[in-house]
């Protein structure tokens, strides 16, 4: 049982890719290839310079959890943030074989520290899917650009974006044969141990690529993106209004494929026959 302000490994892996899931900073001044999906990277030795714009309940990681995510916890929690420390650090997690970030694979970043990423305009499917999964799994702080798709090499270029979702021999976030741009982030990103994704990706790449009959739930899922297509004008709108829709399907993919909707499943457990 973690200690008192520890969170262990395979709790924080549940809360991983949820809108609950805390902001979890990785405190270690160096970062190999590889890290905790959805982490941040901030040096423990300037807490005091960046403490001051975090928010809401944290995980700090380092390498064994007895040392500098320790100091910038206390740091944190003295400035009124729920501040836990992962039990273990990485080598912990790295033991429990839990997965870990591909980072060789993330873009540049911009002068906040976040990933941007740039895509044809008026997104359906793939184009919310994908950003979903980099803001719930690669990178939380990501900026999303949407442009014509004439323009959007030409503001990936000027913006210092990357492209992704867009069909040219110089992209490399993209479709690949039958896999979708969603398939191909969750296997480079090094996603596919997370329970639930491999079958939303079914779902996404159903809905995505004319085969809803690939699975029973594709069609569901073009069905609803089409419909925040006409209600939202503003592509980063439906962007957001996409947001819930994928982090339920998720939750279903990963927790709830074998439940089934009947007047059964809402009665209290004490009285079911």
């Amino acid at each position: 049982m973690p200690s008192l302000n520890h969170i262990a490994p395979d709790k924080l892996v549940r809360l991983i890719g949820t809108p609950t899931s805390p902001t979890i900073i990785d405190v270690r001044a160096t970062s190999d290839t590889a890290r905790i999906p959805g982490s941040i990277l901030l040096p423990a030795d300037s807490v005091e310079t960046w403490s001051g714009k975090i928010a809401g309940s944290v995980v700090l990681v380092d390498e064994d959890g007895s040392s500098s995510a320790q100091a910038a916890a206390a740091w944190l929690r003295t400035e009124g943030v729920d501040a836990d420390v992962l039990e273990g650090g990485v080598a912990a997690w790295r033991e429990a074989s839990l997965p870990t970030l591909d980072v060789s694979k993330l873009p540049r970043r911009d002068a906040r520290g976040g990933t941007v990423w740039v895509t044809r305009s008026r997104p359906k499917v793939d184009r919310i899917a994908c950003p979903w999964l980099i803001r719930r799994f690669i990178d939380p702080r990501a900026r999303f650009l949407f442009a014509p798709a004439a323009d959007v090499l030409t503001v990936a270029h000027d913006a210092g974006a990357t492209p992704f979702d867009v069909a040219h021999d110089d992209v490399f976030w993209s479709h690949r044969g039958e896999r979708c741009t969603f398939d191909l982030m969750v296997a480079e990103f090094g996603l596919t141990a997370f329970a639930g994704l491999d079958y939303l990706s079914s779902i996404v790449r159903g809905a995505d690529t004319g085969k809803p009959e690939l699975v029973p739930e594709a069609a569901g899922l073009l069905a609803v993106s089409l419909g925040l297509s006409r209600m939202h004008g503003d592509d980063l709108e439906q962007l957001e209004a996409g947001m819930p829709v994928y982090d339920a399907l998720y939750r279903w993919c990963r927790d709830a494929r074998s439940e089934r909707h009947d007047w059964a499943s809402h009665t209290p457990r004490e009285v079911r026959s």
